[in-house]
């Protein structure tokens, strides 16, 4: 009798919470390798996507990156 591992399925409140964190520990780095780089950040979002990501790890491989010290963040503007 398998009665009661049917009650366990689906996602709880807590499943939500660590998926939440799962995906920040992998997109906030991810996006700040790419402003780096000079890409817009919201492109760390195929890094969750299997046969994209892969796809874009090879593209960010490939390419010419920017000279080491060439970053300079923008200053902020004082009123």
């Amino acid at each position: 009798m398998m009665n009661g591992w049917t009650m366990m399925t689906g996602y709880g409140f807590g499943h939500w919470v660590i998926f939440a964190l799962a995906v920040a520990i992998i997109i906030y780095p991810v996006g700040k390798i790419l402003i780096r780089l000079g890409f817009s950040p919201f492109w760390s979002i195929l890094a969750l996507i299997p046969p994209f990501n892969l796809i874009a790890l090879w593209v960010l491989a490939l390419i010419d990156w920017p000279e080491a010290g060439a970053y300079k963040p923008a200053k902020p503007k004082v009123p």
